[in-house]
């Protein structure tokens, strides 16, 4: 009888991380599939290169976290089959195409967790191409991975917790933080206080690197608004609107973000049927409580799936693979499973808060000027997009990418799809949940063509 095909745990952050310790302690040998160089994700990213930082100076307040994660992963050694700086590149028919030094392979396997994480999500604004632009999470690449920071003085603007983290994380690295731009108005923060009970320690922590940015000489503005770039060559300065007038700001390095976005291109591929998430302003693949998408033996965790943090994506990722186990017909836990469903109920009613707080600038859409780069693969302006969508009456993202070639770069509308929603949404005075979603397509990441054309069908077995 032919042996029965391992499990597939695609990203290696804390909701991979998590679900690999599960299935193991559980006696299977998952694959885990990881585009990063070593586990940790993007929250707990180790350095490419040994230096003289320690955890504590790395990942601050999240270091026990992080330490715990490594080390706990580390243990499971043999156990799992773990194939880092590989990509995903397609799924098809309960087999998936993974690339890894140069070459494409593609197996069979039997569940798949999905835990693919989050990047950013920006909307364009004036000089946000020029060099020493960086988003948020590209900004703590640098301080995490690399060890460098992205300028000598920098200012940090845009949504969201992850604003206040990177800034207060370049503070501690000994950078100079001229300012902190929040888009949001100071009164949202009230609901800080109404998140309180629910997380104290987290509520407090952001309450905390926030004041320690303001005594430490870092402007904190809230309400801002027309943000724009400029420089020769390279950032010198930024301009923005706050309190009924224009300031302007030196720097050579931006950090720029609003929130994140969920990565949801192989769950497209997947087959997963997708909704629209109100809070997160984005199209998301269905699931239960358990984890469990619409396909059969397709799971989902993490950011993923809807952002919710670090915390979440480690018990999503518990839950996952507990419901393969029970859809399997092994031994599982159900009171832990129970328990698990409940963290993940308490830290949901928290985000609702936290994006209550830092809410998203949905008015700027509208405000884009025609002369900003909107989708930068294909060099499109928003003036592009808003004639083609005028000319054509265009309603709809997938027509929107049709006519305009949005969403048909290098990125596959990771960048730029979520802006141009926004901007189609703005455009013909629609809900963003009705123009819909950039639909995904292999590669849903670039790969190189003989990669592709190369691929031995004869490869089931992920050994080989």
């Amino acid at each position: 009888m032919r042996e029965r095909p391992p499990p597939l745990i695609v990203g290696a952050g804390p909701a991979g991380i998590r679900a690999a310790i599960t299935l193991v302690a559980a006696g299977l040998r998952p694959v885990v599939v990881d585009e990063g160089h070593a586990c940790g994700g993007q929250i707990y990213r180790q350095p490419l290169a040994a230096d003289k930082r320690d955890d504590r100076a790395r990942y601050g307040s999240e270091a026990a976290k992080a330490s715990r994660l490594h080390r706990a992963f580390a243990a499971l050694g043999s156990d799992i089959d773990y194939r880092p700086n590989t990509l995903l590149w397609n799924l098809r028919d309960g087999a998936a195409d993974i690339l890894r030094d140069g070459t494409s392979r593609r197996f069979a396997y039997d569940g798949l967790i999905l835990a693919t994480g989050a990047t950013d999500r920006v909307l364009p604004i004036p000089g946000w191409t020029l060099p020493g632009v960086f988003t948020l999470g590209g900004a703590q690449i640098a301080l995490k991975a690399q060890g460098c920071a992205i300028g000598r003085r920098v200012v940090f603007a845009g949504a969201g917790p992850l604003l206040y983290l990177v800034a207060w994380q370049y503070m501690k690295a000994g950078v100079d933080v001229a300012a902190v731009l929040d888009a949001a108005p100071l009164p949202a923060k009230l609901n800080l206080l109404r998140a309180l009970p629910l997380a104290p320690g987290i509520v407090l922590r952001g309450l905390r690197m926030a004041a320690e940015l303001a005594f430490g000489g870092t402007r904190v503005q809230f309400g801002v608004s027309g943000l724009r770039i400029e420089g020769e060559g390279r950032v010198a300065r930024i301009v923005y609107h706050a309190g009924g007038r224009e300031r302007a700001m030196a720097c050579d390095g931006v950090g720029y973000g609003l929130n994140l976005r969920s990565e949801t291109q192989a769950a497209d591929l997947a087959g997963c049927a997708f909704r629209f998430d109100p809070r997160d302003r984005a199209h998301l693949p269905e699931r239960d409580a358990a984890g469990r998408s619409s396909v059969a033996g397709v799971y989902l965790a993490g950011d993923g799936a809807r952002i919710a943090g670090a915390d979440a994506a480690e018990a999503a990722g518990e839950r996952a693979a507990l419901a393969l186990l029970e859809d399997r017909g092994l031994p599982h836990d159900p009171a832990r499973a129970a328990d698990l469903e409940h963290v993940l109920a308490r830290i949901d009613r928290l985000r609702d808060l936290l994006e209550a707080a830092f809410p998203f600038p949905s008015h700027g859409a509208g405000d884009i000027a025609d002369d900003t780069l909107l989708c930068r693969c294909e060099e499109i302006r928003a003036g592009d997009a808003r004639r083609a969508i005028a000319r054509f009456s265009l309603t709809e993202m997938n027509r929107l990418k049709a006519v305009t070639r949005i969403g048909m770069g290098r990125c596959q509308g990771r960048m730029c799809g979520a802006a141009a929603a926004e901007l189609l949404a703005a455009q013909t005075r629609r809900d963003i949940g009705a123009v819909g979603r950039l639909r995904a397509q292999a590669p849903i990441k670039p790969i190189p063509l003989a990669a592709g054309l190369s691929i031995d069908e004869r490869q089931h077995d992920p050994a080989h």
